[in-house]
């Protein structure tokens, strides 16, 4: 019998998959911890969960489960166009932001063609282009952030999109507003340039990308509610264009991409400016202690501007897998070019001080190791 994989698209036999930040569950079955005594900083999460409001909006929306949603999302694009002071012709909403950054795969990369973008951006840019048969092109980063000088000198006449996020992860860095106008002076056209903006909210002085939006410019800006609003799991993001590539990106969307439960909760969310302003305060103090805490261990990190911090502790592999056996999750950076580096998310400060006490504990245990 013939391999599947003989009739199978050929670029996908060695097609990495995504590994996402290691479920609680599955290290509590594991390591025969309770789910309770187990703190998870591996994927970016807001540790204080959504919004209460936006759990009352995704509760009273259920009653309405048997029906489809609103396939364009009106209300809350609506709300985002006037949050944004953008229209709502701007906007196209996605199964999370990663949705999206398919939906440009499908409408521009294909075999001959070409992505740039840097060699430690978030993985998925390099997996989607990979998917439609396109080339990757991974540019060396410049003090963990992204070099744009280097991004535009990778741009070929077979360039079709190049993928800058912004902050990055999982380097946490920032490229700033004067380095970000240079480079959109020089792109040349016929490119779409698309800023993936996550951790947007986090940031105290955001650089203004939706200018080159509302210049007309092949521009895509990805912004997601899965992080400071806290609805990961509902899966909603959202893409902000001028309204040609917009359409071009409906027409490749499913139809009924994002759930109305999913709407009701972003819609209530977005509302609730008290909690942004809750979870950014709780971010910035444990960003501070963690960074406070691995320059007092001696440890090398990346100072960052997002919910999560880059750091050097050797060993990384074998450091993930004893934080692990003491009850705490990180982020192990497979498919990154980092193998002595872990990804620490923020918590709340007492699981902060958990990872800070378990991280003591393992760098004792594996001195040897790592000098």
């Amino acid at each position: 019998m013939d391999s599947i994989w003989d009739l199978a698209n050929p670029h996908l036999r060695d097609l990495a998959l995504y590994e996402p930040g290691k479920p609680i569950e599955e290290t509590a079955r594991e390591s025969g911890l309770r789910p309770e005594q187990i703190v998870k900083l591996a994927s970016n999460e807001n540790p204080l969960g959504p919004s209460p409001r936006a759990q009352t909006a995704m509760q009273a929306a259920v009653a309405g489960a048997h029906l489809y949603p609103d396939g364009g999302g009106f209300y809350l694009r609506t709300a985002l166009a006037d949050k944004l002071q953008i229209e709502p012709a701007n906007l196209i909403l996605g199964n999370g932001s990663n949705e999206i950054i398919e939906l440009i795969g499908h409408a521009f990369l294909r075999a001959g063609t070409e992505m740039v973008t840097s060699e430690n951006a978030f993985i998925a840019y390099r997996l989607v282009a990979a998917l439609f048969g396109a080339k990757g092109i991974a540019v060396a980063d410049r003090e963990h952030r992204f070099d744009l000088e280097g991004l535009l000198k990778k741009i070929t006449p077979r360039t079709r999109v190049v993928f800058i996020a912004n902050p990055n992860n999982p380097t946490g860095t920032l490229v700033r507003q004067e380095a970000i106008d240079d480079f959109m002076a020089r792109v040349p056209s016929g490119v779409v340039v698309v800023f993936d903006e996550a951790y947007f909210e986090y940031l105290d002085q955001p650089p203004d990308t939706l200018r080159f939006v509302r210049q007309g410019r092949d521009v895509m800006v990805l912004r997601t509610f899965s992080k400071i609003h806290a609805l990961a799991n509902a899966r909603l993001g959202y893409g902000i264009a001028r309204p040609e590539l917009v359409r071009v990106l409906q027409k490749t969307r499913e139809p009924f991409n994002t759930s109305g439960i999913a709407q009701a909760g972003a819609l209530a969310a977005l509302a609730d400016e008290e909690h942004q302003t809750k979870t950014k305060r709780l971010t910035d103090e444990g960003r501070q202690y963690l960074e406070r805490e691995f320059q007092e261990i001696g440890l090398t990190f990346v100072p960052s501007v997002a919910n999560f911090i880059l750091v050097k502790v050797g060993d990384a592999r074998a450091i993930f897998h004893a934080l692990l056996r003491h009850g705490v999750i990180v982020r192990g950076l497979n498919g990154y070019n980092f193998p002595e580096w872990l990804r620490i998310s923020v918590g709340t400060m007492e699981e902060n001080r958990k990872c800070i006490a378990a991280l003591r504990a393992v760098l004792g245990l594996e001195r040897v190791r790592l000098t």
